[in-house]
């Protein structure tokens, strides 16, 4: 199976030439053929080096491409390049590395031989193991995932991982569905309408280590808007 990941990014010159050259690297240890891969970098309106930084890794990299997202927003990224596709499963991961990339060989293991529709990786899973997680951004996970459970009713327990593969099949039905939103709820909303919809869901368990130095993240802020895309959400469920 072919298989695209999306690094969507935001003026990272600081660590994007190092992480993107980690990342290819293990890709190519483990899948050498490289007509097999993208890795696809979404900038998303940078305004640093970002755009150089990234054209630059295009050129001397046959399986790294760049893409440029018309305005700022991780779900516009995502739906740019994933809407572009031509691989059978897509995804993304944050560009900090945070999840281990051996979850990765778990993830294509999973859609490719087991046939799950979605796999998304979980920090709150029992088994999950998280390292450098500050108690505040530990505290607003939880809850965050509480009012999901709560108020969309889904039993999924981290809607919020940077960490989510799918069957490219799969992404016009959620999109049409209710999964839209331009910003980070985006990857909220794919499981949401994934579970909605009865499609096959995988909850693995990750090794994530927070990156604490490299976090853009305002909670507050960011949760006035889940909630507010939560209830906007909500009125798309389907009727039964």
């Amino acid at each position: 199976m072919t298989f695209d990941i999306t690094i969507p990014v935001l003026n990272e010159e600081a660590t994007l030439a190092e992480n993107i050259g980690i990342l290819h690297q293990f890709l190519l240890q483990h899948f050498p053929n490289q007509d097999q891969w993208k890795i696809i970098i979404a900038d998303n309106g940078s305004t640093d080096r970002t755009q150089e930084i990234a054209q630059q890794l295009d050129k001397e990299h046959k399986a790294v491409q760049y893409l440029k997202v018309p305005r700022r927003g991780v779900g516009l990224a995502l739906k740019t390049s994933w809407g572009q596709s031509q691989a059978d499963i897509v995804g993304y991961m944050d560009l900090d590395l945070a999840t281990d990339l051996q979850h990765f060989l778990e993830v294509y293991q999973i859609i490719n031989e087991q046939d799950y529709d979605i796999v998304y990786g979980s920090r709150l899973h029992k088994n999950a193991q998280v390292i450098n997680r500050p108690l505040k951004r530990e505290i607003a996970s939880r809850g965050f995932n509480f009012l999901l459970k709560t108020y969309l009713n889904v039993g999924f327990s981290d809607g919020m991982c940077g960490f989510k593969f799918l069957k490219r099949s799969v992404y016009p039905v959620l999109h049409k569905a209710g999964a839209e939103n331009d910003g980070w709820f985006f990857s909220t909303e794919l499981l949401v309408t994934a579970e909605w919809l009865g499609f096959k869901l995988y909850e693995l368990p990750v090794k994530w280590t927070d990156d604490i130095s490299s976090s853009k993240v305002k909670i507050v802020s960011l949760a006035k808007r889940y909630i507010n895309s939560m209830i906007n959400l909500k009125k798309k469920k389907p009727q039964v």
